[in-house]
């Protein structure tokens, strides 16, 4: 069986195109069925997310039209118009592509772990319609291996290389823990919302949403399990926060220094850690003259992501030595694969023999005969049925001048040079 990769994703293909490509999460398990039921793969697996729409597949022919025919039709797709942005890779190259998306390494933001989850997802719905094999199920549990192993031995995840994830991550760096903090987000727009969907995933303690708009901000808030307020009650919310991270289309500063100030001796001057990364800025840049305040602007933030994205940029690369040499290891087990059948022969033409032969030794032991001279009739008949077969064989190897049939013998019987 080969294995095949082929899909779309955002290198590839512009946001139109992906969206057409895409697979609804109803529907994925009745296409998988749909997919292998007619015959035209083996195996299957669907992984389909905003970025990427990929279908990973065990086929009995290196041909892929069929399949590549069926995901064109599914989606009622012109073969000319997707073709342009599809890939396809065969085999080897399927495996490295499997790891390396896996790792991060293929994805929009280099090193981010979502894709992971999402694969293991991928994967367990095909696993639970019946649409994985043996080919699958071995690929994609090495693929999860290969991850774990890329994120345990390399820091490929280690540095924030976002605006939203360096805040958080500086937060962390301030707070032993971010379980027990007061988080106040300032806005309510795409810039905020991502800050909030890390901070949920680093276990914060509490999150207000402050918005012009209350119920845009109580929309956010929703999200996430956070409490929304209008930004009129910014002053006397301030002092519960012991981080402050603000991204508002405001021409003019919405926290000044007088306010700050105000916070910071209600809080008994504990600590605030302050995140702005709006542009024009919303806290004034006096507040970092205040003790017990840490202020970074959006320029701060920049300056820690370019130096995180060089260490990403360097732990890539150990990690695409590392799946290489998994690339390796995948490949010589799919080749083992090619034995399977001849081996499987070779025990049930054993196999047979054997039985054949027994069956006669019980009707001469039924008869009387010395249960000694049976055992011995018995190992030599064996022997003799066994190899009968290569012995025939070698004679014509050597009589035809086929040494290397004869060399291979020799090691298949680990049989000495006399």
């Amino acid at each position: 069986m080969h294995l095949l990769a082929f899909g779309i994703n955002h290198h590839t293909a512009p946001v139109e195109i992906r969206e057409k490509a895409a697979f609804a999460p109803e529907h994925l398990s009745e296409a998988l069925r749909e997919v292998t039921h007619n015959g035209t793969a083996g195996e299957a697996t669907i992984l389909s997310t905003c970025n990427r729409t990929e279908i990973y597949c065990g086929l009995d022919s290196v041909r892929d039209e069929r399949v590549i025919a069926w995901f064109c039709d599914y989606h009622r797709l012109k073969p000319q118009d997707v073709r342009p942005y599809l890939y396809r890779h065969p085999d080897q190259d399927a495996v490295r592509h499997a790891f390396r998306v896996a790792a991060g390494l293929d994805s929009m933001m280099l090193g981010e772990t979502q894709i992971l989850g999402q694969m293991k997802e991928a994967f367990a719905k095909a696993h639970k319609a019946g649409t994985t094999g043996k080919l699958l199920n071995r690929l994609f549990q090495q693929t999860f291996a290969v991850a774990k192993q890329v994120r345990t031995e390399t820091a490929i995840g280690a540095s924030a290389v976002s605006v939203a994830s360096a805040a958080v991550r500086l937060a962390e760096q301030i707070f032993s823990t971010l379980a027990e903090q007061t988080v106040l987000l300032i806005g309510a727009g795409d810039m905020i919302e991502l800050c909030a969907r890390h901070l949920k995933e680093h276990g914060v303690g509490h999150m207000i949403v402050a918005n012009r708009t209350l119920d845009r901000a109580q929309l956010l808030a929703d999200q996430f399990g956070a409490e929304a307020i209008a930004l009129a009650e910014l002053p006397e919310r301030l002092a519960d926060a012991d981080i402050v991270i603000s991204s508002t289309a405001s021409q003019l500063p919405i926290l000044g220094k007088g306010a700050v100030e105000r916070a910071l001796k209600q809080r008994k001057h504990r600590p605030m850690f302050m995140v702005d990364i709006a542009v024009p800025r919303d806290i004034e840049a006096e507040v970092d003259e205040l003790d017990d305040v840490y202020l970074y602007t959006i320029d701060d933030l920049k300056e820690v992501i370019q130096e995180n994205l060089g260490s990403r940029q360097e732990a890539a690369r150990e990690a695409e030595r590392i799946i290489d040499t998994q690339v390796v290891d995948f490949m010589r087990w799919v080749k083992s694969l090619d034995a399977v059948p001849t081996i499987r022969a070779l025990r049930e033409s054993a196999d047979a023999l054997r039985e054949a032969e027994l069956k006669r030794a019980r009707r001469r032991l039924a008869s009387g005969e010395d249960p000694q001279k049976v055992i011995e009739w018995l190992a030599r008949a064996l022997t003799n049925k066994f190899t009968h077969a290569p012995t025939d064989a070698l004679k014509q190897a050597d009589h035809d001048g086929n040494a290397k049939l004869l060399e291979a013998a020799r090691r298949l019987f680990d049989l000495n040079e006399e």
